[in-house]
């Protein structure tokens, strides 16, 4: 799938704001837009505030009317375990949605969807691999 814009991605993002809990993966250079990405998911769920990466924080918490989500970018994440020191699976009755998991190996929660983001020309392409059952509804949704 081509997204030819930043607002293109959010409304993506917002796309999958159908999901209640699970997780899902952001893969991608720097730059691809996943945080793009987060923005419009987190819009779409009725935040009205900012949306920043949380690369010196790890995660940001973000506790809506009917959700709560919790944005990970563990792009300086200094070791793996540290996702078990921040008690990472006390996260998991929430939405998590995960920049960079790949820098978390096996210490980072399975994901419901994987979505690998590229530079394409001017524009970003998007893959999405479902891994459960709530993965492949996402992908359904965001495919048709």
């Amino acid at each position: 799938m081509i997204i030819p814009t930043s607002s293109a991605m959010e409304e993506f993002g917002g796309n999958l704001a159908h999901l209640e809990q699970g997780v899902i993966h952001l893969c991608g250079d720097l730059g691809t837009g996943k945080t793009t990405l987060v923005r419009g998911f987190l819009r779409a769920l009725g935040h009205q505030g900012i949306v920043k990466s949380p690369t010196y924080t790890i995660v940001e918490p973000y506790h809506l009317d009917k959700n709560t989500v919790y944005h990970f970018d563990l792009y300086r994440l200094g070791d793996p375990e540290e996702l078990e020191y921040l008690g990472i699976r006390d996260y998991l009755d929430a939405i998590c949605l995960i920049e960079w998991p790949e820098i978390g190996k096996d210490f980072t929660p399975k994901p419901d969807i994987k979505i690998n983001i590229y530079h394409h020309k001017t524009a970003r392409l998007l893959e999405m691999q479902a891994y459960t059952k709530i993965g492949k509804i996402l992908c359904d949704i965001n495919l048709n």
